[in-house]
C-alpha cells in the first residue's frame, strides 16, 4: 500500500496576496504606538507571528498582555479590510487544490496568521473544504523559520515529513519547510523575496507563479514518487 503524502499550503503570500492589507494594519497600529512602520520593517518581518514581529519592532518594551492586546488590534482592522474589499486566490492555486484532491493528497494550511484569519481567508476564498487540517500562530510557541508549524501539520495530517510537500513565498517559510525534512516549492509572484534568496535558503523549486507547475516536473522535483500522480 502507498504511504499517504500531503501537501502543506502556507496563506499569505502563497494562497492569496493580502500583503497590502497586512502592511496598512500593521502602519495603522504601530501609528498609534508612536512608531512609523516602513515597507522595509513590512520585509523584514513578513510572515512571522505577532509576538516575533512586535519584538522585531520594539524589543521588550511590551508586556506578554499588551503583545496580545496590540497583536489583535491589529488582526482585527487586517480581518475588516479583507471582508470589506475581498480576496483571492492567486494564480494556480485553484488548480493545485483540485489536483491535489484528485490525487488523494492530504492537505493543509500551515501559517504564522491568527485562526480567525485563516478562517475568513477560506471563507473568502471558498476554499475550506479542501483542507484536512489547519495550523495557525495559536497551535505554535515557535514562528518560522523553526518548522514547528509544518512539523504540526504533518502530525496532524498523519503524513511522514519526507511525504510532504510545502508551498511557501518566503525565505522564513522554506527555511522552516527544509528543516522539517520536506520538499518545499516557492513561488515569487507576491515578490517580497527575490527567487535566488528562496533558492538560496533551499527551494526545491522556485516557480514565478503556481500556474507554472506541471504534473511531470512536480514528480521530478520533489524528491520522492507521487504515484498516484
Amino acid at each position: 500500500m502507498t504511504p499517504p503524502w500531503a501537501l502543506i499550503w502556507d496563506m499569505d503570500g502563497t494562497l492569496v496576496d493580502t500583503a497590502r492589507l497586512h502592511f496598512e494594519a500593521w502602519r495603522a497600529t504601530c501609528l498609534e504606538l508612536q512608531y512609523d512602520f516602513t515597507e522595509a520593517d513590512f520585509v523584514a518581518t513578513f510572515g512571522r507571528r505577532n509576538p516575533e514581529i512586535l519584538d522585531h519592532l520594539f524589543g521588550r518594551r511590551f508586556s506578554e498582555d499588551q503583545v496580545q492586546s496590540i497583536g489583535d488590534r491589529k488582526e482585527a482592522a487586517y480581518r475588516e479590510a479583507a471582508a470589506k474589499g475581498g480576496v483571492f486566490l492567486l494564480p494556480g492555486v485553484w488548480d493545485l487544490l483540485q489536483a491535489g484532491r484528485v490525487h488523494a493528497a492530504r492537505q493543509a494550511v500551515a501559517s504564522s496568521a491568527p485562526k480567525a484569519n485563516v478562517e475568513l481567508i477560506m471563507e473568502l476564498t471558498q476554499t475550506r473544504d479542501f483542507f484536512n487540517e489547519t495550523v495557525a500562530m495559536e497551535d505554535t510557541q515557535r514562528g518560522k523559520p523553526d518548522p514547528q508549524v509544518f512539523l504540526i501539520a504533518a502530525e496532524r495530517l498523519g503524513v511522514e515529513p519526507g511525504r510532504c510537500v510545502v508551498f511557501e513565498d518566503a525565505v522564513a517559510g522554506v527555511q522552516a519547510a527544509k528543516a522539517a525534512g520536506m520538499a518545499c516549492v516557492a513561488v515569487h509572484f507576491v515578490g517580497h523575496h527575490p527567487p535566488e534568496r528562496l533558492r538560496a535558503a533551499g527551494a526545491d523549486w522556485v516557480v514565478p507563479t503556481l500556474a507554472e507547475i506541471h504534473v511531470d516536473e512536480f514528480r521530478r522535483r520533489v524528491g520522492f514518487a507521487i504515484d498516484a500522480m
